[in-house]
């Protein structure tokens, strides 16, 4: 019976788990997007959110407590330069978002053996999703009230009065 076991063990080991959950949190750090199964997409979630939450409170707080911020989210990440990134560049871009930095999306299924498969994401990090982020302007090849007409109608007035002359 599993009573009360709430951690997926994604049918591994604790080591080779909190190793794979330790180079999918680098790598989701380091390129902002990576793909996985859906079950590795939930425990990295709940793997990843709580070093990005120390890593936010890092920004507002002495600097002995932020060194071990530091100290804790390189246990888990053992990842130097993951550490760095996530504290100087992410932390400063989710500084005011209160919580849900990963989004996942799903993808359908894995052609080879029919694994759903889900695209793990930071939520600051999409443009598309992002209704906070700048919007693209709008552009349309014609205007209803004859723009381009009323622009180019100065310009034949101009070569007719030259003509007069």
């Amino acid at each position: 019976m599993r009573h009360g076991k709430k951690v997926n063990h994604l049918g591994r080991k604790t080591a080779h788990r909190k190793s794979m959950l330790a180079n999918m949190a680098c790598s989701l750090i380091e390129h902002k997007r990576i793909n996985t199964t859906e079950a590795k997409a939930k425990a990295l979630r709940k793997f990843v959110e709580p070093l990005i939450t120390k890593a936010k409170a890092e920004n507002n707080t002495t600097e002995e407590k932020n060194m071990h911020n530091r100290r804790v989210v390189f246990s888990y990440l053992r990842n130097k330069y993951a550490v760095s990134e996530l504290f100087k560049e992410i932390s400063v871009k989710i500084a005011d978002r209160p919580g849900g930095y990963v989004r996942i999306i799903k993808l359908g299924n894995r052609q080879g053996d029919n694994a759903p498969m889900a695209m793990v994401e930071l939520v600051d990090y999409n443009e598309l999703y992002n209704p906070n982020g700048k919007k693209a302007k709008k552009t349309t090849r014609r205007s209803r009230r004859g723009g381009a007409a009323k622009a180019a109608a100065p310009v034949a007035d101009v070569e007719a009065s030259q003509e007069e002359e």
